[in-house]
């Protein structure tokens, strides 16, 4: 079985990868959005496969396995061939996603509805397919929206002849774009992974996702047990667990798209966002930490909205500081930050701290005692990363007004 994940895993890294390094290459300015769509659906997919499983294969675990082993591979088989690098027209490109992120957020809205809806009552079987008929549409939909943008961008080349236009601008601009396409934060050009180590940013950036992705993973894995040691129902902390999708992908897609708004409106560097979530998710794990009535509910939106962005940010920032040629390798290296930092706040401060905290009959604990300490600890672990993210935002704040600068100028010509 551990050998089978693995490969389930690696699988998974594969199209992860592929997904984001094209999407930041066709949308560039956009980069956050796409990003955060992306990253979102995959929140999300958890959410539908057990709409999935509850609408037509329950009490079906060997036919629902099967069903996880030949979807992806069929789906993947099936739409490989889209892809790949388009040239794009970033003023129709926006609109499209800014209808696929207004579906993304109905898909979201719609799915919480169902999940509180089958919490609260025992739904028939009648309502249970309407409702799975409902979300079918809806993520049919966002078929329909790259099926106008294909049509819309095809009349434009067929009433533009030649697109080239729409790729070069002319005098002193074309000098200025290659310059800037070609520098970086520090010497100048799209780094690989081993000049990218060699930058103290790659480090800070690493540090920050330790201490934030790690957290969030552990906290995502011990929910259950959370929720018991502090008194809350087995239906309530189920609940909880069954939402966390929806506030991972809420935190994924509102990242991306408001760091590209305010990127693109004020100027504000990127990692100025990491700053904020990092800190939001220490005040997640206080409200936890102190196990208030109620306050299990907050700190795990809070955690999981702030957890979910930090999947967003840092490939986009990722991409914009060592840039792109090899952003799949770079940000990758990066992400293995979230199983080193899971594993330190999982075993070496959950666990142990629950352990000890434990009766020796059962060896399980029930009060505030069993994670307040642990909660305490990555509330501090989050505020370091946040502070490594400020440093971040520092070193990296000429860069951005500089891109800035250079994307209002091009647009501007266009």
């Amino acid at each position: 079985m551990c050998l089978f994940m693995l490969v389930v895993a690696h699988g998974q890294s594969f199209l992860n990868t592929a997904n984001v390094v094209t999407g930041v290459r066709n949308f560039p300015s956009y980069s956050g959005t796409i990003v955060g769509i992306m990253k979102g659906f995959i929140g999300l997919s958890g959410a539908i496969l057990v709409q999935v499983y509850g609408t037509i294969l329950y009490n079906k675990p060997t036919s629902y396995l099967l069903m996880l082993a030949l979807l992806p591979t069929i789906s993947t088989l099936l739409l490989m061939w889209f892809v790949r690098i388009h040239d794009t027209n970033e003023g129709l490109e926006k609109e499209h996603l800014n209808s696929f992120s207004l579906i993304a957020l109905l898909v979201a809205a719609y799915l919480m509805g169902v999940i509180i809806l089958e919490d609260v009552l025992t739904l028939p079987l009648t309502v249970r397919v309407f409702t799975f008929v409902v979300l079918i549409l809806l993520l049919a939909s966002l078929l329909g929206v790259a099926i106008r943008a294909w049509k819309r961008e095809s009349d434009r080349v067929y009433v533009g002849g030649d697109s080239s236009e729409y790729q070069h601008l002319p005098g002193r601009t074309d000098k200025e774009r290659d310059d800037n396409d070609k520098r970086t934060l520090q010497s100048g050009g799209n780094l690989n992974l081993l000049q990218a180590m060699g930058l103290i940013d790659f480090w800070i950036l690493f540090l920050a996702m330790a201490c934030g992705m790690g957290s969030g993973l552990s906290t995502v894995n011990n929910l259950n047990q959370i929720g018991g040691s502090l008194g809350y129902k087995t239906s309530e902390t189920s609940s909880l667990v069954s939402l966390w999708s929806i506030w991972n992908f809420l935190g994924r897609f509102g990242a991306g798209y408001v760091s590209d708004y305010v990127l693109h409106s004020r100027g504000w560097a990127r990692p100025l966002f990491m700053v904020i979530t990092l800190a939001a998710m220490s005040i997640g794990y206080i409200a936890i930490a102190s196990a208030l009535p109620g306050a299990l509910y907050i700190g795990s939106i809070l955690i999981g909205v702030c957890y979910g962005s930090q999947w967003s940010l840092m490939p986009t920032i990722a991409s914009e500081i060592f840039g792109v040629v090899h952003l799949g390798t770079i940000f990758n290296s990066i992400t293995i930050a979230s199983p080193v930092g899971s594993y330190i706040f999982s075993v070496r401060v959950i666990g142990y701290i629950y352990d000890k905290e434990a009766s020796y009959e059962g060896n399980t604990c029930v009060g505030t005692h069993c994670f307040m300490l642990s909660f305490l600890i990555m509330a501090c672990a989050n505020l370091l990363g946040s502070l490594a993210a400020l440093v971040l935002f520092f070193r990296t704040r000429t860069f951005y007004n500089q891109v800035i600068f250079r994307r209002l100028l091009l647009s501007r010509r266009e």
